[in-house]
């Protein structure tokens, strides 16, 4: 997972052909067949071991960081950027694999589950606070979640940016 990972994540699921995965890791063919059944399978679990990830450190962040739900609306936002000044930070790997691969695979699945992850998450935490429309508030949140931004332009302070935009969002959809 560690050599699929390193790779797909600097060059991209469809152009890393199996057999480099396979040096990389200096592991047998037999081996991956047997864990993975094939690269798309690989591939698969690449995308759901972030998503975990993610998902994991996300959670654990706004549990310990922030004291209301406005401030953990808000909040994610600031752990999302804190991915943004990592060393090799490429970008949203679910936007590279699906960018990457013809749709209706299992990397379009995954993307669509971590989609839907970050979709209840922020209605979720929208419905804590209050807001009016609290549907409205999470999805227009979504759209900032990308850190597409921060990549392509090389530059971290996108999350202040977004930071501050949902911040102006949260503000107009939760009634004082």
């Amino acid at each position: 997972m560690t050599a699929a990972d390193e790779l797909f994540c600097a060059e991209g699921v469809r152009s890393v052909r199996i057999d480099r995965v396979i040096a990389h890791a200096g592991a047998a063919k037999a081996t991956l067949c047997s864990a993975f059944g094939s690269k798309d399978g690989l591939a698969r679990a690449y995308l759901q071991a972030r998503h975990a990830a993610t998902a994991e450190h996300m959670t654990r962040q706004l549990e310990t960081h922030d004291d209301t739900p406005k401030e953990r609306l808000v909040g994610a936002f600031e752990v999302q950027g804190l991915s943004f000044t990592e060393p090799g930070f490429r970008g949203c790997a679910f936007i590279s694999a699906s960018d990457d691969t013809p749709p209706g695979g299992v990397v379009e699945q995954a993307a669509n589950d971590y989609r839907t992850w970050l979709h209840d998450l922020s209605l979720g935490l929208a419905r804590q606070t209050g807001a009016k429309d609290a549907k409205s508030l999470a999805q227009q949140l979504v759209l900032l979640h990308a850190g597409v931004s921060a990549w392509l332009d090389r530059d971290p302070s996108a999350e202040t940016a977004a930071r501050t935009i949902a911040a102006a969002l949260v503000d107009a959809a939760i009634p004082d």
